[in-house]
């Protein structure tokens, strides 16, 4: 077989790559040709995205792809964060940089919420967690500001739907994404018009729901010309990124038995979860925090939101800014050196939210809690490193709970697989196996899904053959003779 290109364009809360696949048939290639910075943009107050920035940065990642493969590229697609969005006006007129999901106009917004709806029924209505940067809850802040865009807006697209339109002038609401938003309805498998009436949103400018692996059609032809590649269609890939990462979980599918894994797309955030054939809404999934997301191939993400590296990130950004210098194998050589199991954090407590002293914050929440205060660096990377692998534990209980039955691999895949330390914690702490692996699956999983569109691979069973052969895991055995079940206790009590 030829081998075909296909391009992923994945787009993280901190920076974006342009990465080719390069697939024969049988092995996948992945290669990246362009990154580029992404974050929050501070303006009175307020944080957004810098749009029009990450496009100008999106073009100049074409540019560079078509400089090496040009015509030989078959697709594109983009993933990105969930959540956010960007509203049109007349003459698709752009009304606003989009807000970024840290902006503290939600602050509160679920309590208004749910003086209007019920959390229950909010929740019976669209099987989703309930986060305070929702859509709906940024939407709902919009209005109880009176904000005139929402007056204004013909269209409202999902953060990888604009760059999708961008690319080609088609708008749609790519599932996966849209299925973050909160007014989703998975069950239906469409927008939940009845829950937004109830909340006085406007519904006209949400636009068709589009499925994984549609096509597009053909990037603009000014995007052709500059960029050099002149054959290329865009096709939609799970563009919520967890989505992707999740098709690009290696685990190897058994006819007729349920699967035994759960995964953890371990990143700023750890989503982690089981992949259901249809969406889990009951009081025990409510009870527990988990949340419907839409997955690809027809299947539904059951998973719990965890704040994950994110915790490690902003301590390394606090004590860089105060002249410390630590790479990621420093601060793995601090948290080695200090002693284990001696204080913990619940790494979902609100406060650990929003930028800040991370180092600080943290050994705040020990003094509060009667613990030992880690006072060096070393002693609060431990804490962190040991709190998220007991936070894995707590929710792979709760994962079991919903499967109905023992789940043996924990399946780690994205950037965090490289913090060796927090896998092996992983392993030791919940007494399971680990693979980890691998580190690009969202860029992985985003150019399956087009090489499963353009007829290069048959189902998704097969793609995740074709990553299994193409990737490598590592493993990662509980240790012999470790006993967290004392340190889970401590962790549980902390609420």
């Amino acid at each position: 077989m030829a081998e075909k290109a296909f391009l992923a364009i994945d787009m993280g809360a901190s920076s974006g790559r342009h990465l080719l696949g390069l697939f024969d048939g049988e092995r996948l290639d992945l290669e990246e040709i362009y990154r580029f910075d992404n974050g929050p943009v501070e303006v009175h107050g307020s944080l957004f995205w810098n749009l029009l920035g990450l496009w100008a940065e999106v073009r100049k990642g074409l540019h560079a792809a078509g400089s090496l493969r040009g015509k030989d590229i078959a697709s594109i697609g983009v993933d990105t964060w969930g959540v956010d969005f960007g509203l049109l006006g007349a003459d698709d007129t752009l009304l606003g940089n989009p807000y970024h999901y840290r902006d503290r106009r939600c602050e509160g917004m679920m309590t208004r919420a749910e003086e209007i709806v019920p959390r229950e029924e909010i929740f019976r209505h669209t099987g989703l967690q309930f986060l305070p940067f929702n859509t709906l809850y940024q939407m709902l802040a919009m209005k109880l500001a009176g904000s005139p865009l929402l007056e204004m807006a013909q269209d409202m697209l999902m953060i990888p739907d604009l760059f999708h339109w961008l690319m080609t002038g088609t708008k749609c609401n790519e599932m996966t994404d849209a299925s973050t938003s909160q007014f989703y309805n998975p069950v239906a498998g469409d927008w939940d018009g009845e829950l937004l009436d109830k909340f006085g949103l406007p519904t006209g400018m949400l636009c068709d729901i589009a499925q994984p692996g549609t096509n597009l059609g053909p990037l603009r032809d000014v995007l052709a010309g500059e960029s050099g590649i002149s054959g290329a269609n865009v096709v939609l890939p799970g563009s919520h990124d967890t989505a992707s990462a999740v098709m690009a979980v290696p685990a190897a599918s058994r006819p007729g038995e349920q699967p035994d894994w759960c995964y953890i797309s371990l990143g700023t955030w750890a989503l982690m979860g089981i992949e259901s054939p249809q969406p889990v809404i009951s009081d025990t999934v409510m009870k527990l925090g988990f949340t419907n997301e839409g997955g690809v191939g027809n299947t539904t993400r059951l998973l719990k939101n965890i704040t994950g590296m994110w915790l490690l990130q902003e301590c390394r950004r606090v004590w860089n800014h105060q002249g410390k210098d630590f790479d990621w194998e420093d601060m793995n050589r601090l948290a080695a050196a200090a002693q284990p199991r001696v204080s913990f954090i619940n790494p979902d407590s609100p406060e650990f939210a929003s930028p800040g002293d991370m180092p600080g914050t943290i050994r705040e929440f020990c003094r509060r809690t009667g613990q030992p205060v880690p006072e060096d660096e070393g002693a609060v990377l431990r804490c962190v490193l040991e709190s998220l692998a007991l936070r894995f534990r707590q929710v792979l209980g709760e994962c079991e709970e919903l499967a109905g039955r023992r789940i043996e691999t924990i399946h780690i895949v994205g950037g965090g697989t490289q913090n060796r330390q927090l896998c092996q914690l992983t392993a030791d702490v919940c007494d399971r196996d680990v693979a980890a692996g691998p580190i690009e699956a969202t860029a992985i999983g985003n150019v399956m899904m087009q090489a499963l569109a353009a007829g290069e691979v048959s189902t998704i069973a097969e793609a995740r053959e074709v990553i299994r052969r193409s990737f490598g895991m590592e493993r990662y055995k509980p240790k012999a003779g470790e006993d967290w079940d004392e340190a889970f206790e401590r962790f549980a009590g902390l609420g």
